[in-house]
């Protein structure tokens, strides 16, 4: 989440199979709520650190189920609880491992917690919408959910 802006084109699988050995992963404690879903503004808390994010609908070339124009600002604790107690629907608790794949990408598995568990899901970002299509998930991965709004987080929040 280091740039401020971008344009972030991911797909998003079920998980068939969990990975082994969990624990020598980075793992993240997140936890985010929805201020709007149109348009999606979030603010997420990521272990320490705190981000206010706005998800355009679409990215500029007119793209939508797997690309997007994302803007992320940074967020001091009080000001992320200040707008914390502003949400609307549920507070999305998760653990995300991130896992290296091949070719330098990265798989971000989230495994929900609370009333949303025991939902597992797993996503890549990619550099290209090219790239993105053309991607063979490996074994573990499951069914592409990337086109499935059940599945987007916005929409688990408004469940």
């Amino acid at each position: 989440m280091g740039k401020l802006a971008n344009r972030e084109i991911e797909r998003k699988w079920l998980v068939k199979k969990m990975p082994e050995n969990l624990e020598d992963y980075r793992c993240l404690s997140i936890e985010q709520v929805y201020l709007s879903t149109s348009p999606t503004v979030r603010v997420r808390k990521e272990n320490d650190l705190y981000y206010l994010t706005y998800k355009g609908s679409k990215d500029t070339q007119g793209n939508s189920d797997i690309a997007h124009d994302e803007y992320n600002l940074p967020l001091d604790k009080i000001s992320y609880e200040h707008l914390l107690e502003k949400h609307d629907g549920r507070i999305i608790r998760k653990k995300r491992y991130l896992i290296p794949l091949e070719k330098g990408l990265t798989a971000e598995l989230d495994i929900f917690e609370a009333d949303l568990a025991p939902l597992t899901l797993v996503e890549v970002e990619f550099d290209s919408l090219e790239e993105a299509m053309a991607y063979e998930a490996p074994d573990w991965f499951g069914e592409d959910v990337s086109s499935d709004r059940r599945y987007k987080n916005s929409f688990m929040a408004m469940g």
